[in-house]
């Protein structure tokens, strides 16, 4: 299972001092079948907790989600400032799910290179 986060993300999760052990703990949480909200088209809503802070009520990020391949973290917002996405956004998160999960390893390394993209690195 690959993790990412794209630039934009980055910066939302260093500003709110989200941790890369979290958004690995979320994406462990979603292979084990535990998703907080399953939006279709391979993206989902996981909760994000601050350091030293629960879950419960503090952040939520979109999450571009394929089971034992990838996972892409492109949204983060904070539960006290909007309760859900659009469903417009919904919609372009879905369309953008379709580009980013068919991305290939050449696909991958480009983005990376390009800074769209960086890699988080998850063990166990």
């Amino acid at each position: 299972m690959r993790v990412f986060k794209t630039k934009a993300f980055a910066r939302f999760a260093a500003h709110e001092e989200i941790a890369d052990v979290e958004l690995c703990d979320a994406v462990r949480r979603a292979e084990q079948g535990l998703i907080d909200a399953g939006l279709g088209g391979g993206v989902v809503k996981q909760r994000l907790a601050r350091k030293g802070q629960g879950k419960s009520g503090v952040f939520r990020s979109i999450v571009l989600f394929r089971r034992g391949e990838k996972a892409f973290f492109v949204y983060g917002f904070a539960k006290s400032g909007r309760d859900n996405i659009r469903r417009d956004e919904l919609m372009a998160f879905r369309k953008l799910a379709d580009e980013m999960l068919a991305y290939g390893e050449e696909a991958l390394e480009a983005a990376m290179r390009n800074g769209t993209i960086m890699e988080i690195r998850c063990h166990g």
